[in-house]
């Protein structure tokens, strides 16, 4: 009997291996980032504090040329340079010799007769590290003393000169022209002597207070 004949096995095919998928990474919030410095040992970096020159801090200037009311105007510029630094928290902040800038606020002149001459000045800014930093600071005012008396003095003076003058010329009579002439003369020496002006001269020591804080380069 002939052997029965056998079908040919169908070909095994290869079956591909599942690939694993990726793991999801999360990124770490700050929060938890901070967290794991912490747990770790290592410190969160500080926020770098800004530097401020503070509300109060008095700037002790030398002028660099003199202010008077005689020539200058409000809205003049002037140039100071300061005599002390200026030191915060152990930190010198502004060197001395530092130039600072500062105008006239207001320049009044004094009348010939009555009134007084003010003057009135204040820091704008200051040069340091090629940078320029504007500030706001108090103001720095001068009167002159007032010459009503000082007046009254010449005026009458003159006028009891004359009136001497007078009666030894020309009697009762000539008292009276003499004190008229002497009172004339008297005032024309209160018109040219009694203008009072406030004048500030080159080197003259000021104190002006910051009234805004300023916000220094790192």
């Amino acid at each position: 009997m002939a052997p029965t004949a056998l079908a040919p096995e169908a070909p095994v095919q290869a079956v591909p291996a599942a690939v694993p998928a990726a793991p999801t990474v999360e990124k770490p919030s700050p929060a938890t980032n901070n967290a794991s410095r912490i747990q770790t040992g290592v410190s969160p970096q500080p926020a770098v504090a800004a530097l401020n020159v503070p509300v109060g801090t008095v700037f002790d200037v030398r002028l660099d040329q003199a202010i008077d009311t005689r020539r200058n105007r409000p809205g003049d510029r002037f140039d100071a340079t300061l005599r002390d630094a200026v030191v915060v928290d152990n930190r010198i902040m502004i060197p001395r010799g530092t130039r600072f800038s500062g105008h006239v606020v207001d320049s009044r002149a004094s009348g010939r007769l009555k009134g007084h001459a003010e003057l009135s000045i204040s820091l704008d800014s200051f040069q340091m590290g090629g940078r320029e930093y504007e500030i706001r600071t108090s103001h720095v005012a001068r009167a002159s003393g007032g010459h009503k008396k000082r007046n009254w003095w010449i005026i009458g003076g003159g006028s009891g000169v004359g009136s001497a003058i007078g009666a030894v010329a020309g009697g009762p009579a000539g008292a009276l022209i003499g004190a008229g002439a002497g009172a004339g003369a008297g005032t024309a020496g209160a018109v040219i002597t009694g203008k009072k002006q406030v004048r500030l001269p080159a080197e003259t020591l000021l104190s002006f207070t910051l009234r805004e804080p300023v916000a220094m380069a790192n």
